[in-house]
């Protein structure tokens, strides 16, 4: 490749060029969604909306991103060995149904005072929740599929196709008359629901045959995958709740703090284009013990993550301070340092998901979950020390990020080094032996 950018994607791990459109086109339908809502409802309406879109994007996100990440290891790894990915697909489906059967009588039954303290009283917004639910897990059932197998265009065109309705039916409504907040929830139900269809093709086409996982396995892999995910969201957002927390009157801190936090994510955006194909990539090289593939595809992804940190957080830091004043109109109650130790914060926490994926391949989710408890505790020792608040909330950032990056990379190479497999790995693979492929190394095998 002769152009930088192209080098640079070539260096990431397959299929991160199908994905990054239809990364961009999900992400700016957040953005776009929300802006229509507030131009085309009055304000009471946008508030319930936003509301939902926070809980959708929070909770949903919990819930059940940790699907398609276990399922994309599942399928990954069976399809390195020649296995087809339906056995699998079909037992973490049930899974996920048992999950959105629960989360659905929940909100059935608290469905009075969810719509009262969220929605000033609107049961249509409550409905609304329920649906999205129903969306999300749908979507990540058949992108979990889709990415294991490494069909990255169709996964792909799926977030694309998701994003690209939630624009197309938001800016539709008010031409159709329709101001109504419910109709807008309804969105978030039909764009994901309709964008699955594309997927579903390629996920039912597969006939191979292969081994379900067991339940034990499912069960725990995607439990604790869901304590990881919830601890990183905590980590990734306690700077903003921390300074409000401490600071509850400040409220010219928590603005401009909002404001900066933003702008030193800017790189985990383009990160959401990278997860899905990094852990297809580890889980088949360690499925096949090919070690040094997987070295190599953890070395380059890191390297990567740390060069997108470096040219947007030097900008950030050195300009920071003015630009959240003239973008944001925020107070002039930040300086450099405060937006160096946020940048350094997000560097430590997108090696962290890093590290995280790569233990997730080897099937190590326990010690995942251990690295982000362990630097959650960090985080909130530091932040509760006595001194400035806005300072204690940057550094308990920055170290429970670091913290947990140190503890899944000294995780990661002792698993390496040793070479054991979970238990349940192990006895499933037992039960149903996998094909013998040539080069196959006694790290990963039975």
């Amino acid at each position: 490749m002769s152009n930088p950018i192209g080098k640079l994607l070539g260096a990431l791990p397959p299929g991160v060029r199908l994905v990054a459109g239809g990364t961009v086109v999900l992400g700016a339908s957040s953005y776009i969604y929300l802006a229509l809502a507030g131009y085309s409802l009055d304000k009471s309406q946008v508030a319930g909306i936003s509301v939902l879109w926070t809980v959708v994007m929070s909770v949903g996100y919990g819930l059940f991103t940790p699907v398609e990440l276990e399922l994309n290891r599942l399928v990954s790894t069976r399809d390195a060995v020649g296995q087809g990915p339906l056995a699998a697909a079909r037992r973490v489906l049930v899974f996920t149904g048992a999950v959105l059967a629960l989360v659905l009588a929940v909100i059935a039954v608290a469905a009075r005072p969810i719509a009262d303290a969220l929605f000033s009283g609107d049961l249509g917004l409550v409905v609304g929740l329920a649906g999205a639910m129903v969306g999300l897990a749908v979507s990540s059932v058949v992108r979990g599929v889709l990415a294991g197998l490494g069909r990255f265009k169709p996964y792909g065109r799926q977030l694309a196709v998701d994003g690209g309705l939630r624009i197309l039916l938001a800016a539709l409504l008010p031409l159709a008359g329709l101001h109504s907040a419910v109709a807008f929830s309804l969105i978030l139900v039909a764009a994901p629901l309709a964008a699955s269809v594309i997927g579903l093709r390629g996920v039912l086409a597969d006939r191979r045959g292969g081994p379900a996982p067991s339940w034990p396995a499912v069960v725990r892999g995607v439990g604790m995958l869901t304590g990881s995910t919830l601890l990183s969201q905590l980590m990734v957002n306690a700077a903003v709740v921390s300074v409000k927390l401490l600071a509850p009157h400040d409220n010219d801190l928590v603005s401009a703090l909002l404001n900066a936090v933003v702008l030193a994510r800017v790189p985990l955006f383009a990160y959401a284009a990278i997860q899905a194909s990094l852990v297809s990539a580890l889980s088949g090289a360690a499925a096949v013990g090919d070690h040094a593939e997987f070295r190599r595809t953890l070395t380059r992804t890191g390297g990567i993550v740390a060069a997108m940190c470096a040219l947007a957080g030097l900008p950030t830091v050195l300009l920071g301070p003015d630009l959240i004043r003239l973008a944001f109109n925020a107070a002039p109650v930040l300086d450099r340092a405060d937006f160096l130790w946020l940048v350094l914060g997000t560097l430590f926490f997108m090696l962290a998901t890093v590290f995280g994926q790569a233990l997730l391949s080897v099937g190590r989710h326990r010690q995942q979950l251990f690295s982000w408890l362990a630097g959650t505790i960090v985080l909130a020792a530091v932040t509760l020390l006595p001194g400035q608040v806005a300072p204690r909330a940057e550094f308990g950032y920055l170290a429970g990020a670091a913290i947990s990056a140190a503890g899944m990379l000294w995780s990661l190479v002792r698993s390496l080094s040793h070479g054991r497999r979970p238990a349940a790995d192990r006895a499933a693979d037992e039960r149903h032996p996998a094909p013998a492929v040539p080069g196959t190394s006694d790290r990963y095998a039975r």
